[in-house]
């Protein structure tokens, strides 16, 4: 591993922070949960002390697409969250979620011949938002329940992509 980055990236929602190693995604929060950044640097970077850096081109363009209103832009960034094997499954098949649909807890962890709340849990420690989607992991009553980064955020990402919802 090289030497951590971190960068600020201005959203409609508020602030990113991307934790980066070199061009790859470690961590992607929204700013004002800082502590939950903090942790997962102590727990998995202990020792590390990320500078701040600009964003890399390539990375600001994929955002800057996305929340213009590409909802894929985000597909081919590169990421390397750290975690059990478990939620790096959990993580790297969230990903296979599409833009503009959303699955269950339920119907996730059948794809992952786990429980929901197992998915829940995982899903619940995801370092990378937007790029590892968790926001379109809803209740199979098709509410919006759990999202890191708050409810009112999670709505307003599934409208953004142009998702369906029932709730």
């Amino acid at each position: 591993m090289t030497d951590l980055m971190t960068s600020i990236y201005e959203t409609p929602l508020g602030a990113l922070t991307l934790v980066l190693d070199g061009e790859v995604i470690v961590i992607c929060e929204f700013a004002d949960r800082a502590e939950r950044v903090t942790r997962q640097l102590k727990q998995y970077y202990d020792g590390l002390r990320p500078t701040e850096a600009s964003l890399p081109a390539s990375i600001k363009t994929a955002f800057d697409s996305y929340f213009g209103g590409d909802r894929d832009a985000l597909d081919g960034l590169e990421t390397a969250p750290l975690g059990t094997p478990y939620e790096q499954k959990v993580w790297e098949t969230l990903r296979t979620v599409r833009a503009g649909t959303t699955t269950s807890y339920g119907a996730l962890a059948a794809e992952l011949s786990s429980s929901p709340r197992a998915v829940g849990r995982a899903n619940g420690r995801n370092p990378i938002c937007l790029i590892h989607p968790c926001h379109r992991i809803i209740g199979a009553d098709g509410s919006l329940t759990g999202y890191a980064g708050g409810i009112e955020r999670k709505s307003w990402l599934l409208h953004h992509e142009g998702a369906r919802l029932f709730a």
